[in-house]
This record gives C-alpha cells, sequence and structure tokens, in this order.
C-alpha cells in the first residue's frame, strides 16, 4: 500500500472524530496497517510564543518539521536554529501552496484573527489541524471550522491543554454522576485581562521593522497603521479587529470542564450585567461581567454561566462557600491584591470548585460532606503519556493521527468548535448597552430582538484573505 492511499483510507475512517458535537468516546475502526502510518511531518504556522513549544512538542512525538512559518523575522530565524532543515515563510499561504502536498499536519498559532484562515485552508487540503484557543476569532468561522473538520474527515485538536488533565475528565465524571446534584449555575472569574484593554486607538504611525511582514500580520482584518507595542508582538487580544479579550482568551480553559460536565451549548440569551462597552469601536473594555441562559438540555436543568474579568468576582454569599485559604486569596484581592481565577459549579447537594485555570484540581464542597465520597466508575478515558499537559495534549493528537490511540482527541473541532461558539456569544453582549438581554438563536447564529450585533457574528475579510469555500470530498 502505498503511503499516500493509506493516508486517504485512514482520513476516511477517521471522520466521525470531527463528526461529534461534543467528545463522547467516539473513534475511527483502525485498521492495523493505519495504526503503522509513519513519517508524519508537519508545516507550523506561528511559531513564537507558544507557538514555539507548539513546534517542539510535535517534533518531540516524532513528527518531521517541514515548514515553519512566522511574520517576524527574528522569531522565524530563532526557531530555524532549532530546525534547520525546515523551509522558512512569513505568509501561511505560501508555505501551503508550497508544501501542500509534503505534510500530513498543520498547527496553527497565530493570533485569534487568523485562525481560521489558516486552519480552513490547510483542512480543506486534507490535513490534520492543531490549533490554538479559541479555536476562532468569529462565531461563524467556529461553526465552519466543526463543519468543515466534519467533511473532511481530518484529525483535530484545539491547545486548551487542560482537556488532557486526569484531574478535568474526573471532576466531569463526579459532576455527570450527580454526586452535586442538578445543577442550575456556574461561576467563572478570570483575572485576566493582563494586557491593555479599555482603550481607543493609538494616534500616528511608526515605521514597519525591516523584518516583520505587517500585511500577512494583519492577514484577514482591515488594514491599519503599525504603531510600536500596540500590537505585534503581545498586546493584540484586547484590540476587537485581532483578538477576543479576556473572555475569549480564557473562557476555553477555566469553563472547559463544567461545559464539557453540563453540555452547556448554544446558549439562548446572554446579558452584560457590567458592560462599560467597546471602547470607540476598537477595544475591549478593562473589566465585566456577563449571564449566559442555558435551557433544558438532554434530562439536564436550565442553567445560568456567570462570567467575571477584569477583577469583577461573585457575589459573598458565593464566595462564602470557598475553600477557607481560596477566601482568604479574595479578600486580599478586594484589598487591591493579586487578582484571582476559579470555577464554582452549584448544585442542589452540594459544589464543585476548581482554582486551577484548566480544571485540573478540584474540590467538593462542603468539605466534611464528601469527605467519604467514593469517586464514580470511570467512564471517559485517561492519557497514557506521562508529560506536561501541553505535552500530553500533543501526544493524543499525534498518536490519534497515528491511528495508535482510538479514543481519539477530545478536544476535536466537533467539541472545540462548540465551545467556542458558546463563549463567542459572550462577546457580542459587549456590543449591547449595560444590561441588554441578548435573545440568541443558535440554529441561526443571529439575536432576533437585538439586531445590530448580528453583523459581528461574522466579518468581512480582507481582499487576498478570504476563507476558502468547503469543497467536495472526492
Amino acid at each position: 500500500m502505498t503511503r499516500k492511499s493509506s493516508r486517504r483510507r485512514f482520513i476516511g475512517q477517521s471522520a466521525a472524530l470531527g463528526a461529534v458535537g461534543y467528545w463522547a468516546g467516539t473513534s475511527p475502526n483502525l485498521f492495523a496497517q493505519d495504526s503503522a502510518l509513519q513519517g508524519l511531518s508537519a508545516a507550523c504556522i506561528g511559531v513564537g510564543g507558544k507557538g514555539s513549544s507548539d513546534t517542539s512538542h510535535i517534533a518531540e512525538q516524532g513528527v518531521a518539521i517541514a515548514g515553519l512559518c512566522d511574520v517576524d523575522g527574528g522569531t522565524l530565524t530563532k526557531k530555524g536554529r532549532e530546525f534547520a532543515d525546515a523551509k522558512r515563510f512569513t505568509d501561511f499561504r505560501e508555505m501551503l501552496d508550497q508544501l501542500g502536498d509534503k505534510v500530513d499536519i498543520v498547527t496553527v498559532s497565530t493570533p485569534d484573527h487568523t485562525h481560521a484562515a489558516a486552519a480552513m485552508r490547510a483542512m480543506q487540503m486534507k490535513k490534520h489541524v492543531y490549533c490554538q484557543k479559541p479555536l476562532t476569532w468569529s462565531i461563524r468561522e467556529a461553526r465552519m471550522m466543526r463543519e468543515t473538520a466534519s467533511e473532511m474527515g481530518v484529525v483535530t485538536q484545539m491547545g486548551n491543554q487542560g482537556t488532557s488533565e486526569d484531574g478535568l475528565r474526573e471532576a466531569v465524571e463526579v459532576i455527570r454522576s450527580g454526586a452535586i446534584g442538578d445543577v442550575s449555575e456556574v461561576h467563572v472569574w478570570s483575572n485576566r485581562p493582563v494586557w491593555p484593554q479599555g482603550k481607543g486607538r493609538p494616534e500616528g504611525e511608526d515605521p514597519i521593522p525591516e523584518n516583520l511582514n505587517w500585511d500577512a500580520w494583519i492577514g484577514p482584518a482591515p488594514m491599519r497603521p503599525f504603531k510600536k507595542g500596540a500590537y505585534h508582538s503581545f498586546n493584540w487580544r484586547g484590540w476587537v479587529d485581532f483578538g477576543t479579550g479576556a473572555l475569549g482568551d480564557m473562557a476555553c480553559h477555566t469553563t472547559n470542564m463544567p461545559v464539557m460536565a453540563l453540555k452547556l451549548w448554544d446558549p439562548v440569551a446572554v446579558t452584560a450585567v457590567k458592560n462599560p462597552g467597546i471602547v470607540e469601536g476598537e477595544m475591549f473594555p478593562a473589566s465585566s461581567a456577563l449571564v449566559f441562559e442555558f435551557p433544558e438540555r438532554e434530562g439536564l436543568p436550565a442553567c445560568n454561566f456567570h462570567w467575571y474579568d477584569g477583577g469583577e468576582l461573585p457575589a459573598d454569599d458565593l464566595v462564602a462557600k470557598l475553600p477557607e485559604s481560596f477566601q482568604k486569596r479574595i479578600a486580599q484581592q478586594k484589598e487591591g491584591g493579586r487578582k484571582t481565577s476559579g470555577a464554582l459549579i452549584v448544585g442542589s447537594k452540594g459544589s464543585v470548585f476548581s482554582g486551577n485555570d484548566y480544571g485540573a484540581q478540584y474540590s467538593l464542597l462542603p468539605e466534611d460532606q464528601y469527605k467519604d465520597f467514593k469517586l464514580p466508575e470511570q467512564s471517559l478515558p485517561r492519557i497514557p503519556f506521562k508529560g506536561t499537559n501541553d505535552e500530553r495534549q500533543k501526544w493524543e493528537f499525534v498518536s490519534s493521527v497515528k491511528g495508535e490511540y482510538k479514543p481519539g482527541t477530545m478536544s476535536n473541532f466537533g467539541y472545540a468548535g462548540r465551545l467556542t461558539e458558546t463563549i463567542l456569544v459572550g462577546n457580542l453582549a459587549m456590543r449591547a448597552g449595560e444590561g441588554q438581554r441578548i435573545e440568541w438563536d443558535a440554529k441561526t447564529l443571529t439575536s432576533s430582538n437585538v439586531p445590530s450585533v448580528n453583523e459581528f457574528v461574522q466579518r468581512e475579510y480582507r481582499e487576498g484573505w478570504e476563507i476558502p469555500k468547503v469543497a467536495t470530498v472526492s
């Protein structure tokens, strides 16, 4: 069997991985010869910061790095020293055009606004894709990503590394078992943003650095002048043209465990209860508090999900439910100390609390009530590879591509796309007035009562950076 026919056969058998709406243990029927697929190679888009470790961790799983792409020439040169045989590019379109028939995997570790443009192109070339969180910049892009992954039958994974943690999977099992009863409230707060937010666009412009491909960095977004320190390389998250704010940055991590456990898909409404608004149409506010409403779903009761960022916190009566040590940390925060992050899932019998951004550790509360608690029977697989959560997630992805790990990727685009859709609906509330309840129809991706927000469900792409239309799978 040739390498090409083996890979095509494997892809067809693995289509179910991308098709599920949430992870439910679906795996392809793999044959022994497919499990022996050898010689995987990758093209990596964005190789600085998180992209640097993404590239290295993929390589550590035996994948040859054939191409490196970064808009920053200095970053590209630095990573190129680690992978001397890899071809270098500053535009992912050029890299995929040149290396498309030579690679099996594409990693996407760029700012949010270019995720879909890169990943969609790669998937339509039938490449397996690892993409950083949030999966996309816009709600419609998240829908397109999961539909395309399913149609193309490729293995996918979003970089919310907590999904690989045994503790998160155990917490999901505990909540699903009914240990804390019916859940009607979820509260998640974040210490983000740790970058500038709440300002307008800086005046003037600076010369574009000689080693920076500014056109490629802007990508699908409207062109704007370069301003030193304002956007590239770190401060882009707060700008609505490029990032998704504190909610988009951290909620794929901090809400992952309760969303998975409670199937928090497709909210019917969202309200920004504290909403200073988008500043000059340019930047997310410095802090916000949101409420998402979920109806009854698959036998689960209606539930409200509360989000807080920029130092906002749950009410005092909820803080009083937390472990005493964490209550002290919140007291210090209120006095001007370091901001905290946490997730509290409130049930009719008890609560689950995690003070870990990844949901990797959790407590059952009140502690005295659960001191003799016995864990439910395991229903989710555990990754056998030992390493950091990031390394474990890369092992899960590459081993799934090889066909050697039959449970498949847990944060595949079928799951991650729905998680991202749920989260990004919250950013629509930032476009409305404080206290304005936005009714949401997930089927049509529209709001009926506040139609002014519908234009922000997707974007107009700059010429040359459009997302290619989905082709028919042969």
